[in-house]
């Protein structure tokens, strides 16, 4: 009787991984259960956030940075442009791709950024929150 369950607990066994071995490995790009829960192919569309920041950084952040001089002279390098209009060049200051990015270089830009765009005091936060009568002073 012993004999008989060792026998069909290893057949049943090798009856089992033996099936498991026989399918061929698929891909993860090519599962096709992995794809409906994940989007592996990298289309996904950007949101409204992310295209709301886009657009900030493009239109507002980038072009006010790239005018304070401490910026153009520490960060950015002088790019000269042929003017067709104007017959001479133009000189445009661009970030320059080989240098590596830092902590201090996102400080300095963000300080350039709020000294063109002071924060207005009536409607700040903590303004608001000092002006509290148990909070604030």
């Amino acid at each position: 009787m012993k004999q008989l369950i060792t026998t069909s607990l290893a057949t049943s066994l090798v009856i089992l991984l033996s099936g498991c071995a026989t399918n061929a490995p698929v891909a993860p790009s090519q599962n096709s259960d992995l794809n409906k829960i994940s989007n592996s192919g990298g289309k996904e569309k950007p949101g409204l956030m992310q295209k709301s920041l886009d657009s900030w950084l493009k239109n507002e952040w980038t072009p006010t940075v790239n005018k304070d001089k401490k910026i153009q002279k520490k960060y950015l390098k002088k790019e000269n442009t042929n003017s067709s209009d104007t017959n001479g060049t133009k000189e445009k200051y661009v970030e320059d791709k080989e240098r590596n990015f830092t902590l201090q270089e996102y400080v300095d830009k963000a300080s350039a950024y709020m000294k063109a765009h002071p924060s207005d005091d009536k409607e700040s936060n903590v303004q608001k929150l000092e002006n509290m009568p148990v909070i604030g002073k």
